[in-house]
């Protein structure tokens, strides 16, 4: 307010220098100036009385939004903390319960997890954006959003344990059979394996120096109940049921595509167990005090399946012959075929896949059946 003040006022107030002979103007001019600061300062008096009434009123709005909102409230503060508090007690025979912050709740793994840690005891407090379904900006999610969670974590008091999802495609281009932890991953061959592989290598980086003790699970071709609609073996459902065609891909040399398929529940059971057996964090507010462990695991099925092995099993159990469209595969990044050794899994977490392809994709069909509400014979949804 000073430089107004400056521009509309002399430098003393209520004095004003003109010239001699003007005396009966020096008087108006001073009457004039004395009006217009009075007004002046009562219309700054109404704007400041309008202003603090406009601002409680918003205050009244907000606190009163706050505490009946269903989000955001202290209704919603309580729920929060009642579902991050675990129900295992610390005598129980699985041990004391963890509070678990899973990130993309909503989504595929997230969910099942979720309910995996809920069903056992622990508290879960889950988190998503809801964004427009697995849009290729996953650059975005899977590099930005990262390091924003890392940032969080490593600046925690006390810092939690972090267990974080890659991917097989990180192999890229390697062609050793199986795929092992020890294998070369600076050979992707699409965007996608690129931000798991900076993923890779930033939690790597945040283990080193600020002491987060860090596990990262390379996923192999998960599928099942609630799966992600992109998928091959969800959208071959779909078309084979309303009667469209696929398009089946085959490498080069008319050599069938082969994958690692990994039933969910699989994964869960490997999530569960990273968890259980992940190492404290050695930071204290963003400051390393030692040494924490960095670790990798692949979890997978191990006995990897060619893709028209995979339709002839959604045929048996769709009971519903497919309009098949073989064609080769584009180069778009793709690989011919993924296999997993799981040997270190097994080792350090237990980990023992117990689903085959077979029994899987029945599961699959079964709930898919059941949350379409498809009739047989029609082809419509």
């Amino acid at each position: 307010m000073r430089a107004l003040e400056d521009d509309l006022f002399p430098s003393t107030p209520g004095k004003v220098k003109i010239e001699r002979a003007g005396g009966t103007m020096n008087r108006q001019l001073h009457r004039c100036f004395a009006s217009t600061s009075t007004m002046f300062l009562w219309a700054l008096f109404l704007v400041a009385m309008t202003a603090s009434y406009l601002s409680f009123q918003s205050f009244v709005d907000t606190s009163s939004k706050y505490f009946a909102a269903s989000w955001g409230g202290l209704h919603w503060e309580r729920q929060i903390r009642a579902s991050a508090a675990p129900r295992r007690p610390p005598g129980s025979a699985a041990g004391a319960g963890m509070s678990v912050l899973v990130t993309g709740a909503s989504g595929f793994v997230g969910a099942h997890c979720s309910l995996a840690l809920r069903k056992r005891g622990d508290g879960v407090v889950g988190i998503d954006n809801f964004n427009a379904y697995y849009d290729p900006s996953y650059v975005h999610s899977n590099v930005a959003g990262l390091v924003t969670l890392l940032e969080a974590c490593k600046n925690a008091d006390p810092q939690p344990a972090i267990v974080w999802a890659s991917s097989s495609s990180v192999y890229g281009l390697n062609d050793k059979v199986p795929f092992s932890e020890s294998h070369r991953t600076d050979q992707p061959a699409s965007l996608y394996a690129a931000t798991k592989k900076a993923g890779e290598e930033i939690t790597h980086s945040y283990n080193h120096i600020y002491g987060l003790s860090i596990t990262g699970l390379r996923f192999f071709t998960v599928y099942g109940p609630w799966g992600r609609p992109d998928m091959a073996y969800f959208s071959f459902t779909r078309n084979i049921l309303q009667g469209k065609p696929i398009t089946v891909y085959r490498g080069k040399n008319h050599v069938d595509l082969a994958r690692d398929f990994t039933y969910i529940d699989d994964i869960v059971k490997g999530c569960l167990g990273s968890l259980d057996t992940a190492g404290r964090s050695t930071g204290t507010g963003g400051k390393k005090r030692g040494p924490a462990p960095y670790r990798i695991f692949n979890l997978g099925n191990t006995s990897p399946v060619t893709v028209p092995t995979l339709v002839a099993i959604l045929e048996k159990h769709l009971r519903v012959k497919a309009r098949k469209h073989v064609v080769e595969m584009p180069g778009n990044g793709d690989v011919p075929f993924t296999h997993a050794n799981i040997s270190l899994a097994r080792q350090q977490l237990g980990y023992k896949p117990a689903t085959n392809l077979d029994a899987g994709l029945k599961k699959f069909v079964k709930w898919y059946l059941s949350y379409y509400g498809y009739t047989r014979g029609s082809k419509n949804l």
